[in-house]
Formats: C-alpha cells, sequence, structure tokens
C-alpha cells in the first residue's frame, strides 16, 4: 500500500491529537495513481468514503456554472448584478458579476455584523456556545435587498476582501439564469455535468457526517435550505467525489473550466484570482485551490497543471492550517 511521505505523516499526526471522533480524509490523484486515506485520532485506519460539508469549495462549482453561462452566451463577465435582481436603484453603480466572483465587489463577508462574526469564530476556536452548531449565515430575498442597498458600491476594482456574499449574488444570478433557481440548477449540473454521485447541497442526516468542535463535542451539521447565501458553502460531498472534480478541472475537460482558472483579478505577488479559485505562484509551479469551513468541517481542494496532481483533505473538526497537509504533498509528491 502507498504511504505518504514522512514529513506529511508528521504533520498529520499533530492535527489527529485530541480528537475523540475525527475523520480525516487525505487524498490524492495523480496521472497513474489515486491514494485514498483515513486518519482517526489513533492513525491511520480503514478508508470510508464518507460525505463531508465542504463549505466554501461550493464557490468554485457556483463559478462553474457561471462559466457555462458564459460559454453559452447567457451570461457575461461584465454583466451588473442589476440585471437579475429586480427592485434596485437604477440610479446607483452594482457590481459586475466579475467582481463577485473575485472578491473585488466591495461586499462584506458575511449577513452578520461584525461582533456576531467574532463570536461566531471565538466559538469555533475555544468549543462553547451554539453558533457552530447552527448556520448562522441567513439571508432571506429581503436581506439580500437590505444588504445590497447599504452597501457603497464603486465602480472599480475594491481591494481583495474574502465574502460570502458576493458568491452568493453570483449565485443568485446564476439561477434566475437557469429558470429553475440556484438550488435545483446546481443539483443538476452536479449531476448531469460532472457525473457526482455523493455531492449535493445541503446536508441529509442519514448520509452526512457529523462535525465535532474542539472539546470533542457533536455539532451535527448545518441546515442550508430556503438560504440564499447557499451558492457560498451548502454543499456536501466526498473525497472520491472531489478528486473526480479536481481532475476535470485540471485537465479541463469541460471546455468553459478553462475561464475558471484564467486570472480575473491580482492579489499580490504570490497569488491572483480566477473566477472563485485561487491561484497561488510557487517557485516551479502553481497551486489552484480553494478551502472551506462551515461549524465543524473543513476542507481543502487543489490541483496543479503542472504537477498533473490533485489534493482533497477533508476533516469533521474545524481544524486550522488544515492546507499544510495538502502543501505537503503537493512538494513531496
Amino acid at each position: 500500500m502507498y504511504q505518504l511521505d514522512i514529513k506529511t505523516q508528521r504533520i498529520i499526526q499533530k492535527f489527529i491529537k485530541g480528537k475523540k471522533y475525527l475523520k480525516l480524509n487525505v487524498g490524492f490523484v495523480t496521472k497513474d495513481k489515486t491514494v485514498l486515506k483515513t486518519f482517526n485520532e489513533s492513525g491511520e485506519t480503514e478508508y470510508k468514503n464518507d460525505i463531508y460539508e465542504i463549505g466554501s469549495v461550493t464557490k468554485t462549482f457556483t463559478a462553474a456554472l457561471f462559466a457555462k453561462y458564459i460559454y453559452e452566451k447567457k451570461m457575461q463577465l461584465n454583466d451588473s448584478i442589476e440585471k437579475y435582481i429586480s427592485g434596485l436603484d437604477q440610479r446607483r453603480y452594482y457590481p459586475t458579476l466579475q467582481r463577485l466572483a473575485t472578491h473585488t465587489a466591495g461586499c462584506p463577508s458575511n449577513p452578520m455584523n461584525v461582533w456576531e462574526t467574532i463570536k461566531f469564530y471565538k466559538e469555533i476556536l475555544l468549543g462553547y456556545g451554539s453558533h457552530y452548531q447552527k448556520n448562522p449565515f441567513q439571508m432571506d430575498y429581503g436581506k439580500m435587498l437590505a444588504i445590497i442597498n447599504k452597501c457603497k458600491w464603486k465602480d472599480k476594482d475594491c481591494k481583495w476582501s474574502y465574502s460570502n456574499i458576493g458568491p452568493s449574488l453570483l449565485g443568485y444570478a446564476v439561477g434566475v439564469v437557469s429558470g429553475s433557481g440556484y438550488w435545483n440548477a446546481m443539483n443538476d449540473f452536479i449531476r448531469n455535468e460532472f457525473s457526482l454521485g455523493n455531492t449535493y447541497l445541503g446536508t441529509i442526516e442519514e448520509k452526512n457526517l457529523r462535525g465535532y468542535n474542539s472539546k470533542n463535542k457533536d455539532c451535527g451539521n448545518w441546515i442550508w435550505e430556503n438560504n440564499l447565501i447557499a451558492p457560498g458553502g451548502a454543499l456536501s460531498s466526498t473525497a472520491e467525489d472531489l478528486l473526480a472534480y479536481a481532475k476535470i478541472n485540471m485537465y479541463e475537460e469541460k471546455p468553459y473550466l478553462s475561464l475558471c482558472h484564467q486570472k480575473h483579478a491580482n492579489v499580490n505577488k504570490n497569488w491572483c484570482m480566477g473566477l472563485a479559485w485561487m491561484i497561488y505562484r510557487m517557485e516551479n509551479y502553481n497551486i489552484i485551490k480553494h478551502i472551506g469551513g462551515t461549524g465543524c468541517f473543513r476542507t481543502f481542494l487543489g490541483f496543479s497543471k503542472e504537477k498533473n496532481v490533485s489534493v482533497v483533505v477533508l476533516s469533521n473538526y474545524f481544524l486550522f492550517g488544515i492546507e499544510k497537509i495538502a502543501n505537503s504533498i503537493f512538494e513531496n509528491i
């Protein structure tokens, strides 16, 4: 059986310590090899293709459907959200879909206020309270309009600032174009375009793996139905499905995916933005990646076209720094 390199194994050992109910799935695929492993508190165990909440990796799927509609000439990068959201003040400027997809529109991070956001992350880190158990990111149509109207939009690329609101507005627009709404359009897209049998929006109690906080307390799963912020983080998936999806992206098996991997906004000398994907410049190769997290889950998904390697890491604990595992695999493969 193929073993991960010593450096990666040591990094994993640090992450699993004290996580009583941990199920950490680590996998990668190359041209001629697929490796999938599961770790618990004691070390490597029998691999199981569990279904995890993948959080913000959802944004790459939203961007992929957007790119498909651009390819089909149903949408354009420079379309304003005003074209798809009725009731907006036509005298104002509103951001383009490209800026929403690259976190350069000047959107707020999430629907919560600053103090609610601080409380949320404190509870995740310290393992107390209830924010990590229930989904605090709630946005109905009225709240979406209120957020849009409150923002002081500017007709320029704003400084990069990560947002769950921007991709959700993009997803709303995609849903309008689909004619069936984001939820139906995305589930159909995943099934018909990528043939991913264990990937779907929302969580299903009898299917989804349960999450745990830093105190080993059962967090359950977040509920997403009827929430307009779903395009930013509502998908559930498995290591096998995500590796298949990453491989489709890596080889651009769908022609519209190349649009997602092009630079659409610069961030700094080390990395830039595709459509939702973050493109990191390493010494001899690039890593195109995204990280996701909900209350008690953490995900890394990335690929390198130069190395012909795709990597996934899935955890049912919110582990900060999980990308260290993935980066080590990229470095040592």
